[in-house]
């Protein structure tokens, strides 16, 4: 026992002559520390002070709420629309859940979202003018003197970029949804979060408005060729109903969500965080000016 708690002195003895040993080489070298450090922590205030400022729109939604149908004839018919592939069940609110996968998507960007901005303003843009409210481009890119392209960006390309600015969350507890778009502007970034949400409003109201019509066809067609009474009554019925369902989709302006806080031209920038980037870097000069005297120091001593 009195051998191995030896060891364990010399042991511990040995790991506090290299530590005091690494306070030395850092002591003696600290001229060096001091100077990488500090060409880091210089080189990071510059870097974040040639970041452009970045504003963030957020608009809170509320999924707009299912209706429920009451009448029990048009769930006891419901089977002979769904002969013809119709759903006759009430849309609107419904849809939330598939519009918050269709914010995301390719398609939508492309169909909805890409024919209804300024291309430069997503690819091309260099710098925004916050007494004049004006957009300067990448002239590299933009000619906008001339409006020509250097080279038009493809739909895919856009999407990649429009995705990164574009966040949306769903709270599960409250069922809220929070939609936002990042943006040099704050203006551009307020339109474009509105445009978002306008155009998954529309675009899910044009989807039910056209199962809604060709519901109305199939039964229009059901009822003519039935001679039955009882079934020409409950099919007039869901004709009604469907009637309804049009109406409301052209009555409704806020069709899936509507707005519990609409999105803002924000005056405070959301990004980037300056003095976190100018401490970060500061550290980061810190510890590899530290790496870099302790290693310099062995090579140091293993080539001696």
């Amino acid at each position: 026992m009195n051998s191995s708690q030896t060891e364990n002195n010399i042991t511990f003895s040995d790991d506090e002559i290299d530590v005091r040993e690494l306070f030395k080489v850092i002591w003696n070298d600290k001229k060096i520390v001091i100077a990488i450090t500090s060409f880091f922590s210089l080189a990071a205030v510059i870097y974040s002070l040639l970041l452009p400022n970045i504003y963030e729109s957020k608009a809170l939604l509320s999924p707009v709420g299912e209706q429920v149908s009451s009448n029990q004839s048009m769930k006891n018919l419901g089977g002979l629309a769904s002969l013809a592939g119709i759903d006759i069940s009430n849309q609107g609110g419904g849809n939330s859940a598939k519009a918050i996968e269709k914010l995301g998507t390719l398609s939508f960007f492309q169909e909805n979202i890409l024919p209804n901005i300024f291309l430069p303003d997503l690819m091309a843009i260099k710098s925004w003018d916050a007494e004049s409210n004006t957009i300067k481009y990448n002239e590299g890119l933009f000619n906008s003197e001339k409006q020509t392209w250097t080279e038009i960006p493809s739909p895919q390309e856009s999407y990649k970029v429009f995705k990164r600015l574009l966040e949306f969350s769903k709270d599960f507890e409250t069922g809220f949804v929070s939609v936002s778009v990042k943006h040099q502007s704050p203006y551009i970034a307020k339109e474009w979060t509105d445009l978002t949400v306008s155009q998954v409003n529309n675009f899910f109201r044009a989807e039910d408005k056209r199962e809604a019509q060709a519901a109305m066809d199939f039964l229009n067609l059901q009822i003519a060729q039935t001679s039955f009474t009882e079934i020409k009554q409950v099919i007039a019925q869901l004709l009604q109903q469907k009637m309804q369902t049009l109406a409301l989709i052209e009555a409704n302006e806020f069709y899936v969500f509507s707005y519990i806080d609409p999105p803002m031209v924000m005056e405070e920038k959301s990004e980037p965080t300056r003095s976190s980037i100018s401490i970060l870097g500061t550290v980061i000069g810190g510890l590899l000016a530290i790496l870099f005297v302790i290693i310099r120091h062995y090579l140091r001593n293993r080539n001696t």
